[in-house]
């Protein structure tokens, strides 16, 4: 009897903690790596940077002594010289898994997953199970600044779904353990909007979190009706947006329509969170599980306050290597920054999305993209839009709207466009019933086509 009623209160321990016991029967020691994290946050300043510089030889002598890929890829590697180590780029990675992973590790004792694809060069990688555990010690940590613990809280989550059966279903399982509801990004009509909100008046969600673009549409459909969220839903605390752009007039909408902060978080599937947005509206690089440079075109290391490539170290993955990372971004580093404390000021884009002009002047594709933005949705018309370029002087807006742009709004957006970039550019406006994602529900801004 007394055996059962300690089985029976473990058990009623853990369904009260349910997130926390689907990371555990999946071999992810969550207690631990909790633990862990909470010990390097206890180091003096002194004693932290003695631990990057620990981890960081620690995982580069890991791989060289384990990892048969990464012995042939680091061959000139002098471990007394961080700058010696070569900068490792997706495409160094397009190849087999089990050809990348460390002695003793393999497909079936590693945490697998594939990159979404968003940069162009997707593929397939692996971290082990103890750094998986730390990712989401990390990740847990940061969404407790505002008061969200994945046990208990509930979330409202916009992202894509699998639209076949088994994939459908394994999300829906996922969902449910983990306290949240999922609205699908694929359907963005009023009539879905209206669904979604009923279920915001009949259900206690503590938290909003998925990507920019689907988000956004439905603050713009809460604002139409006159509706603030967190009055119809009074246990809604914040909103995290991830994968997509933040600008600030869409945080300022995201703020008015859902009466929560809203919070800008910015990480990688195959690394972790990168960067999340403190209580005092700074964006706090994670220097706990990660090591982030920013690199000029040269690979040379940058101050803080100069914008360049983002490269990152993962500094416990032993599994696989991911030791000075081009991740593809671009982005600068706060000069108020500390290696404890980096701050993430701007993060500009993406590496392949630079629009490159007649002239060869070449301009950020995301700059370009908030260059129209300004004009293109100053009346509420138009509710999403996205822009190609398809020539050096030739770019194509695809956009859904409510009307057709009128000849004046074309002309505007054609003025504006050559009075930041340069004249003699091709405009063309292309009006769609809906925008194409990708399979995950991401929305790219801007994409040029001249590479492809």
């Amino acid at each position: 009897m007394k055996k059962q009623l300690i089985y029976g209160n473990l058990f009623a321990l853990n369904i009260l903690r349910l997130f926390d016991f689907s990371l555990r029967i999946n071999g992810f020691d969550i207690n631990k790596a909790k633990l862990a994290l909470a010990n390097i946050e206890a180091l003096s300043d002194s004693e932290f940077n003695s631990y990057v510089e620990h981890k960081k030889k620690e995982i580069t002598l890991y791989h060289l002594e384990n990892n048969p890929f990464y012995k042939s890829f680091g061959k000139s590697i002098d471990i007394n010289n961080w700058d010696s180590i070569p900068i490792m780029t997706k495409r160094h990675l397009q190849q087999p898994l089990e050809q990348r992973l460390s002695d003793g590790f393999k497909i079936t004792n590693v945490y697998i997953n594939k990159t979404s694809g968003s940069s162009g060069d997707p593929f397939i990688f692996a971290k082990d199970k103890w750094c998986h555990a730390m990712t989401w010690a990390e990740i847990m940590n940061r969404f407790s600044w505002f008061g969200i613990d994945f046990n208990t809280s509930k979330q409202a989550r916009f992202y894509g779904i699998p639209l076949n059966k088994k994939g459908y279903y394994k999300e829906r399982l996922k969902d449910w353990f983990s306290n949240r509801f999922r609205f699908s990004v694929f359907d963005l009509s009023d009539a879905a909007f209206d669904k979604a909100l009923e279920k915001f008046k009949t259900s206690k969600f503590d938290y909003i979190n998925g990507y920019t673009s689907p988000i956004v549409q439905f603050a713009k459909y809460l604002q139409r009706n006159n509706v603030v969220l967190n009055t119809v839903c009074p246990s809604l605390k914040v909103c995290v947006v991830t994968s997509e752009m933040l600008f600030d007039d869409d945080k300022q909408l995201l703020e008015k329509q859902f009466g929560v902060p809203v919070v800008n978080e910015y990480g990688a599937s195959e690394l972790d969170l990168i960067a999340y947005q403190n209580t005092n509206g700074e964006w706090q690089v994670n220097s706990e599980t990660l090591f982030v440079e920013i690199l000029d075109e040269n690979s040379n290391v940058l101050p803080y306050g100069k914008e360049g490539r983002i490269v990152i170290t993962s500094l416990y993955n032993q599994a696989h290597p991911f030791i000075r990372y081009d991740i593809g971004d671009i982005g600068i580093l706060s000069k108020h920054s500390t290696l404890r404390k980096p701050l993430l000021e701007q993060l500009i884009g993406r590496t392949n999305d630079i629009a490159i002009l007649p002239s060869g002047k070449k301009a950020a594709g995301l700059t370009f993209y908030y260059i129209t933005k300004s004009v293109i949705e100053n009346d509420g018309n138009v509710s999403e839009f996205i822009i190609e370029q398809v020539a050096l002087d030739r770019f194509i807006i695809k956009f859904v709207s409510r009307e057709m742009l009128s000849s004046d709004k074309k002309s505007i957006i054609t003025q504006e466009m050559e009075r930041y970039l340069e004249p003699g550019i091709s405009i063309d406006f292309e009006r769609v019933e809906q925008l194409n994602r990708s399979k995950s529900g991401k929305l790219k801004q801007f994409t040029s086509h001249l590479n492809q």
